[in-house]
């Protein structure tokens, strides 16, 4: 294995670039300068797919590149630095996608010696790619017999055939079906809106299997210590507190109060049902407990009781499944929560297409059982587990949903694109556009599309900077900033909960980096790296085929006002004045 001539700190300096076609692998030299240049993550999960030449590779392909980043943070004491990124081109939107996870599978996967993990190639049959640093080894065994299994299964299964030692991320039958916005699941959780589990499934890999033991050491650990401490001691503020008590999932009544609760595929921002779908309903009839991710001192996960083991609920979930196709009984969107993490999809890309097929046979453009008797209807939880299965086994009208809202529209017609739920082809997450308009700006001009986590301009709608319903263009330099303090968040990388601790985040996290890696970085360094990040992910967007048409929002959003609050309204103009006053302080 090659050795770099200097390894800073936090680093290993190299990453293991593995063909699944042979079941080979080779560690690679990454070079400090790029290092410094994309930190780790997202940033250099993408500057490595550029690298590959992803970008004009179909995303299904053996050829397309998949790459699992690290950071310098992961495996040092700070709080939510135990995370990694999975990067690649989506098979949902054809664009950049890069999702953010936390799990032992990060620390594991750093231990294997590496900062990144860079997948190509096709496996010839089902398999389990293992990664076994102890024993420099890295080999595929045959999955036939995990085939149809869940994620958890799955992971359960391996565990007891490699050894408890082992970290595993896995799809499900959602990834082996190539469902487009299948997910990569670990640890209860899962990565990969947009598709990762699908590319997974495309390569024919059920699971990747990771044992290290290497570790990389720290220039200032005293110090890194002593902030750690300081850290994970310091107020969260009232939200996060509120996620303490309740979870994500507390958002759906704050949203629904403000009107800005998308309800029967955003044809309204309230639903009447929302209180009993609420967190605070779910907490006083079901037994509940709280978790964390590893390294994190927050605990903002709730596992809510239901079945032998619980349901990890979160507010998009909750939203997705419940008030977007307007199911407002409890017990059926935890079954449609829990059936989602089994089968490995997307929960907002399943309520979203979902959503959009009721709509389109509400107007009769669909038809599902008959005109006279459509199954699929707002308000139908048994409609809404059914099409979850079709969906998961890409069978009937589930085998149509699995491509996503943008490519339904498409066969279906009737101009049914102007309601379907999406940019880019990503479904659109629980905000209202028209009622969160610095929101809606960072929807539509999202490199990965409509995404919460890569903008979070709805905290600019939250305050005083500006009318949410009313945004003029001071607002874009707010977009804008929150767009690059997300993209750092990402590549260092640290949880999106921190962003209230910081009182200069910059500066910050410039110190952070500092006494990870011991180079002398500035606040101003790391704000130039941020804009460097979302101009890479720019970049491969543009080498994929990207237009400015793709800047947008659906007709729904931009010529009706929101019904519930006629004064929410967005108009075309207005938004293309946003995006193009975007463009142009990002320098395109």
């Amino acid at each position: 294995m090659p050795e770099a001539d200097s390894v800073p700190f936090g680093y290993h300096a190299r990453y293991l670039r593995i063909d699944v076609s042979h079941g080979s692998g080779e560690y690679l030299l990454l070079d400090e300068t790029m290092l410094r240049q994309f930190i780790g993550g997202s940033g250099l999960g993408v500057r490595l797919l550029l690298d590959e030449g992803a970008a004009q590779a179909d995303p299904l392909a053996p050829e397309a590149a998949i790459v699992f980043a690290f950071s310098p943070l992961v495996g040092s004491p700070l709080t939510t630095s135990a995370k990694f990124a999975v990067v690649s081109k989506s098979p949902l939107t054809e664009r950049i996608n890069d999702s953010l996870a936390s799990s032992g599978f990060a620390i594991a996967g750093k231990q294997c010696g590496c900062d990144a993990i860079v997948i190509v190639g096709r496996a010839p049959e089902l398999s389990v790619l293992v990664i076994d640093e102890k024993h420099s080894d890295v080999h595929l065994e045959p999955a036939a017999e995990y085939r149809g299994l869940t994620c958890r299964e799955t992971e359960a299964a391996l565990r007891s055939r490699l050894g408890a030692d082992y970290r595993i991320a896995s799809i499900g039958p959602a990834g082996e079906h190539l469902v487009r916005y299948a997910t990569v699941s670990h640890d209860g959780r899962h990565a990969g809106r947009g598709g990762s589990g699908a590319v997974l499934g495309a390569k024919n890999l059920k699971a990747i299997a990771l044992r290290g033991s290497q570790r990389s050491g720290w220039a200032h650990p005293r110090e890194l210590t002593e902030l750690s401490r300081s850290l994970s001691q310091r107020s969260f503020g009232p939200a996060t507190a509120k996620y303490r008590e309740l979870g994500t999932a507390a958002n759906l009544l704050t949203f629904n109060r403000f009107g800005a609760l998308p309800t029967r595929n955003f044809q309204s921002g309230t639903f009447e049902e929302a209180p009993s779908i609420s967190a605070e309903q779910l907490s006083a009839t079901r037994s509940k407990t709280r978790e964390s991710c590893v390294a994190c001192t927050i605990g903002c996960e709730h596992i809510y009781g239901h079945g032998a083991d619980g349901v990890r609920l979160e507010y998009e979930s909750l939203f997705a499944l419940g008030s977007l196709c307007g199911v407002g009984d409890a017990d059926t969107v935890l079954r449609a929560v829990r059936r989602c993490d089994e089968l490995g999809i997307d929960t907002i890309s399943t309520g979203g297409s979902i959503a959009f097929a009721m709509e389109c046979v509400e107007r009769g453009w669909l038809d599902v059982g008959g005109n006279d008797a459509p199954w699929l209807r707002f308000g139908s939880g048994e409609a809404l587990l059914h099409a979850i299965e079709l969906i998961g086994a890409r069978s009937g009208i589930g085998n149509l949903l699995a491509e996503g809202s943008r490519r339904a529209a498409q066969v279906i017609g009737h101009n049914s694109i102007s309601i379907a739920p999406q940019v880019k082809g990503l479904e659109i997450p629980g905000y209202e556009p028209r009622a969160l308009q610095t929101m809606a700006l960072g929807f539509a001009v999202g490199a990965r599309g409509a995404d919460h986590n890569r903008s979070g301009a709805y905290e600019v709608d939250f305050s005083d900077k500006v009318d949410r319903r009313r945004v003029t263009l001071d607002a874009v330099r707010y977009a804008i900033e929150t767009e690059d303090k997300a993209a750092l968040m990402d590549s260092l990388i640290l949880c999106k909960f921190l962003r209230g601790v910081f009182d200069d985040f910059y500066a910050e996290a410039a110190d952070m980096l500092r006494k990870v890696t011991g180079w002398d970085v500035s606040a101003g360094e790391l704000r130039e790296t941020a804009k460097r990040i979302v101009s890479a992910k720019r970049q491969f967007n543009l080498l994929a085929g990207w237009t400015p048409a793709e800047d947008t929002l659906p007709e729904r959003f931009l010529k009706t006002p929101l019904p519930n609050d006629p004064a929410a309204s967005l108009s075309h103009q207005r938004l293309d004045e946003l995006v193009a006053e975007y463009h142009r302080q990002r320098g395109w």
